[in-house]
């Protein structure tokens, strides 16, 4: 049998920031690449013909990456950060 120590609580919390960093950054850059798509997909059915995209649904989907992906790219570095830092006090307390 192996003896294994559980884990602090602070490691826990840091693995749920991760997963809850790692999960904001897929729905935002994941929702920004559909809203591409659905552009270039109703650009080609003819959707933009006789200023169609300024009404209905169309701005929010047209604005969405405008904001999504720089968003998404600031979460990406938050996500960096929180997992550099964990390892540093990992390895900081794995020394002593």
């Amino acid at each position: 049998m192996t003896n294994q120590t559980p884990q602090p609580v602070s490691r826990l919390a840091a693995s749920r920031l991760e997963r809850v960093l790692a999960y904001m950054v897929a729905s935002v850059v994941g929702l920004s690449i559909l809203s591409f798509i659905a552009v270039i997909a109703a650009t080609a059915m003819g959707v933009g013909d006789n200023d169609g995209f300024s009404r209905g649904i169309w701005p929010p989907i047209f604005i969405l990456p405008l904001y999504g992906l720089p968003v998404g790219f600031a979460l990406i570095i938050a996500l960096m950060v929180t997992v550099g830092v964990r390892r540093s006090r990992q390895a900081r307390r794995d020394r002593e």
